[in-house]
């Protein structure tokens, strides 16, 4: 039976218990309440809202402020859900005092329950250090989008001998430091599958194939909010663009010829 509210230490647990871990990104009140009540264990605020929030072409642009913004209204929204806020680009990888403060304001004025970030072996002391400091760290290896012009564009990154074993350092890396989970994106399934049976922390793949202990999508792309490219390894599980678009237009039909609004929606 799923508990009254998601934690860590229950995100540890579900994959001790062989049970698969939901997370979808979420940027406001109104979408947080939806997927809360439907059910799913992780929100994640992602800077993922560089594009399909702000229109911007990458994560980059993202700022500590902004996701501190957003997470606050995420947080008002749900009631069971574990809300993770990422840590945006430049937010961490100055120094690892300046990781420590950004990673508090998250939880201090956004309400976060806990923080992520990208990088392996290199952010090693930056998640020990946010760890210490008492707030819990989601990780992310694979194909980082903070670091898109050094792959070139996003890619999946982990094909030859060399990236392979570069990311899997990366992940024990991440779990040494005291993560309590990891994502893995745009990697090869069977890399995410040896990863995932070698890390004691449960692993979220989105794109990185069945064999992780979660999975997460942007929320905007499971529901064909967001077009503008269409990865691979995303599934549309609905058309909520098509729907919207045919409600605005039979909205704009009916008050050009004077059908809305009528009697019952008029007040007398």
């Amino acid at each position: 039976m799923a508990p009254d509210k998601v934690t860590v230490p229950e995100i540890k647990r579900m994959k001790e218990k062989g049970e698969r871990i939901t997370s979808l990104t979420a940027y406001d009140y109104s979408f947080a309440r939806i997927l809360d009540a439907a059910g799913i264990d992780i929100l994640l605020v992602g800077d993922s809202l560089g594009s399909v929030i702000q229109g911007q072409e990458s994560t980059l642009p993202v700022t500590l402020d902004d996701v501190i913004y957003h997470t606050r209204a995420v947080v008002r929204g749900r009631k069971r859900a574990l809300v993770v806020a990422d840590m945006p680009f430049l937010s961490f990888q100055i120094s690892v005092e300046e990781a420590k403060r950004n990673a508090g304001r998250l939880l201090q004025e956004g309400g976060a329950e806990a923080v992520k970030l990208e990088g392996g072996v290199e952010m090693l002391e930056t998640v020990e250090a946010i760890v210490e400091i008492g707030i819990p760290v989601m990780g992310h290896v694979g194909l980082t989008p903070q670091s898109l012009h050094r792959f070139g564009g996003y890619k999946v990154q982990g094909k030859d001998r060399d990236q392979r074993e570069k990311i899997i350092q990366d992940a024990l890396a991440v779990e040494e430091g005291g993560a309590f989970s990891i994502v893995l994106e745009g990697i090869p399934m069977d890399l995410a599958q040896e990863i995932t049976r070698r890390l004691s922390i449960p692993t979220i793949g989105i794109g990185a194939g069945p064999h992780c202990d979660g999975q997460v999508l942007v929320v905007h792309d499971m529901l064909g909010l967001f077009d503008m490219y269409a990865p691979k390894f995303v599934k549309q599980y609905a058309d909520l663009k098509g729907v919207m678009a045919e409600a605005v237009k039979n909205f704009i039909t009916e008050v050009k010829e004077g059908r809305f609004p009528d009697e019952e929606h008029s007040f007398h």
